[in-house]
């Protein structure tokens, strides 16, 4: 079994960007937190992390192809905006898990919805980074 994690735009600045919202935790504690616990399912996995959208498309696609079981994305701002993740995300045909370290439903009403959401069989949201590693063990079953 092996994942792919894409990270979208901002995450790379977890830990210093609005703490009171994202926590305190950084973006090395993510990638620790997703890879011991994956390391500890035998899970093999990618973790990526861009601010460009094109990128992520990219970085989908590149799942698609290169024999990846299946996704767990967190498109942060592009959640909201993004057909083109969307699309990406239903042509892969992968299944594909949504995390948010907050709740975007109890924040501003522009981000209440969700493209990416829309080609995902369950997300995660409000849990911190604890949220990704529920994704992770989630997706295992639902792979298994």
């Amino acid at each position: 079994m092996k994942f792919l994690v894409i990270n979208g735009p901002n995450l790379n600045l977890l830990g210093t960007r609005e703490p009171s919202i994202y926590g305190a935790a950084d973006y090395a504690a993510l990638e620790t937190l997703v890879r011991d616990t994956c390391a500890a399912e035998g899970i093999d996995v990618e973790i990526f992390q861009s601010n460009h959208e094109g990128a992520i498309v990219d970085e989908i696609q590149r799942g698609g192809r290169d024999g990846f079981s299946g996704i767990i994305i967190n498109p942060a701002a592009y959640t909201h905006t993004s057909i083109a993740i969307l699309d990406a995300l239903k042509s892969v045909a992968l299944p594909a898990v949504e995390v948010h370290i907050s709740d975007p439903m109890t924040r501003e009403e522009f981000r209440h919805i969700s493209y990416a959401g829309m080609a995902c069989v369950e997300k995660f949201v409000g849990m911190g980074i604890e949220g990704y590693r529920k994704a992770i063990l989630f997706l295992k079953d639902y792979c298994s």
